[in-house]
């Protein structure tokens, strides 16, 4: 064979070898983007693991065949969070994002959709996947006279988390004037928790609605959810000068199967395993932050500490979505029925909670790295695959020349 088969031959081969790592690439990319096993130091055999997924269906149903153009908030993405006693991590999800914080300083997300909006008929559909890892959670004991008197809650605490809001209007008269009526002339945080906390049991029935209720509106109605009741007692701590806000999450329960539909059938919402709630956090010396839990504790529902030592965050498994402290989520959440129904757009929604294996959780950690890598890697290896051989044209085979001398 002549010099110029041998490096015709060699360069076909040389080719030949790039398809086939561009092949391997993608199967080595593929790979490397699932969630990883790897052994933990010192892992807690008390945690408890899990697995969130959420999946979201955007449909145009729109008859006059309007564009449903996708706004910030169709394309936000709660992340979660990590604290001292809960450590989640992104296993995947379907569109590339931008990581910030929002707010209420919540890590959040932004989606990169392939395209702008959808058309009649239309849908898009994204999922999202986390792993989830809850450590054992304890409270200090607490008692009504141990407890420190308004003198002792930071001042700064106070301008942050007592100030009125839309969303907590702390300085509505009649707010006000129920809660000092509670409070009375008591001077400890926690007797003035625990009036509160026993007067909406005594005077609040529960009712859920499509959309959260404001304070005022759960008073005067006398009725509301988790959030809602929250949120009442939110604006009666902030009245008085009790620091407080909301946090809400998820909780699991293994069993629990069931699909609703809101505003006006326009949001079908099913849950697996799955339920959200809402709870208040009030700052209480010397204890600092406590979790006071209206709708769902274990307890004695009729002790009112015991909303706050048996809440569910503290006696289930219950994952910490977001903070709210300052952010009207009430008005967000009424414009978005408002536009959804009248656009005649549909969203379905399907969240799912499972619980891993105990044996498998125990003794490892999932490490998850975003699908979108496999694309970069595959394309740089595709991009070589093309360039490579002009390269080697040009350089007159001098690379192939002297792989074919030693032939």
């Amino acid at each position: 064979m002549g010099n110029d088969q041998k490096r015709g031959f060699i360069f076909r081969s040389f080719s030949t070898f790039l398809i086939l790592l561009f092949l391997w690439a993608l199967v080595i990319g593929f790979y490397v983007t699932q969630p990883k096993i790897k052994e933990p130091a010192n892992e807690d055999s008390a945690n408890k693991y899990f697995t969130i997924g959420m999946i979201v269906t955007y449909e145009n149903r729109n008859k006059q065949g309007n564009i449903w153009n996708f706004t910030e908030e169709d394309k936000e993405l709660g992340l979660f969070m990590n604290n001292s006693w809960q450590t989640v991590y992104m296993l995947n999800v379907t569109y590339p994002i931008t990581v910030f914080k929002d707010s209420d300083g919540n890590p959040t997300a932004f989606m990169d959709f392939p395209k702008p909006g959808i058309g009649l008929k239309e849908n898009l559909t994204y999922e999202v996947y986390y792993w989830v890892v809850l450590k054992p959670r304890a409270l200090p004991q607490i008692f009504e006279n141990r407890s420190d008197g308004f003198e002792d809650i930071p001042e700064d605490l106070k301008t942050m988390f007592c100030q009125p809001l839309s969303l907590w209007q702390s300085d509505n008269p009649l707010i006000r004037d129920l809660a000092f009526s509670i409070a009375g002339n008591e001077t400890r945080v926690l007797s003035v928790l625990s009036d509160f906390v026993l007067w909406i049991n005594q005077n609040i029935k529960y009712e859920s609605l499509d959309v959260p209720r404001y304070p005022n509106e759960t008073l005067s109605e006398r009725k509301g959810d988790c959030d809602d009741q929250a949120n009442l007692l939110i604006e009666l701590c902030r009245a008085v000068g009790i620091p407080a806000y909301l946090q809400i999450g998820c909780i699991y329960q293994p069993g629990e199967n069931s699909t609703s539909n809101y505003w006006n059938g326009s949001w079908t919402s099913a849950l697996t395993n799955i339920g959200w709630h809402g709870w208040a956090v009030v700052y209480v010396p010397p204890w600092g932050w406590l979790p006071v839990d209206l709708t769902y504790s274990s307890g004695n529902s009729s002790d009112p500490l015991s909303h706050i030592t048996s809440s569910a965050i503290i006696t289930n498994p219950t994952v910490q979505y977001a903070n709210i402290t300052v952010t009207d989520y009430i008005l967000d959440s009424r414009l978005q029925k408002t536009l959804v129904i009248s656009e005649e757009h549909h969203i379905l929604t399907h969240d799912t909670m499972i619980e891993e294996v105990q044996n498998k959780a125990e003794s490892h950690e999932i490490i998850g790295i975003p699908v979108q890598l496999t694309f970069f890697f595959s394309f740089f290896i595709y991009v070589a695959c093309i360039i490579m051989p002009v390269f080697l044209r040009r350089s007159k085979h001098k690379l192939i020349y002297f792989k074919s001398e030693c032939l």
